[in-house]
């Protein structure tokens, strides 16, 4: 289950952040799809968290949007994790028209439990 951060800065339009939140859930899972967690296109409750902050007055960056993905480790997903995060950067700024958009892929060794 992958946890998504999406910061933002002020002047990025409502629409914007509303066609994120409809697309980032499909993207990322394709972007983390793997043999160990096959992405089967039925998205369910808790298979994707977002997230969405804004900037704060004392953060720095010189990013509209920073989106950051962190899914369970596995090898097959690690093998190729640059190729996964340039795709998920490509369609997120492709839906969303935003110049400055970056993605952070991050795999760390965890677990998952769901009620």
């Amino acid at each position: 289950m992958p946890l998504v951060e999406i910061t933002y800065a002020p002047h990025v339009p409502h629409s914007v952040l509303k066609e994120l939140a409809a697309m980032l859930p499909h993207a990322v899972s394709v972007a983390v799809e793997c043999p160990e967690e096959p992405y089967d296109g039925d998205l369910q409750p808790g298979d994707v968290e977002l997230r969405f902050r804004p900037r704060g007055p004392f953060d720095v960056s010189g990013m509209d949007i920073v989106v950051e993905v962190r899914s369970k480790w596995f090898e097959s997903r690690a093998a190729n994790r640059q190729h996964r995060v340039d795709n998920l950067c490509k369609a997120v700024a492709d839906s969303t028209n935003v110049a400055e958009v970056g993605v952070y892929l991050s795999l760390p060794i965890a677990a998952w439990a769901q009620s």
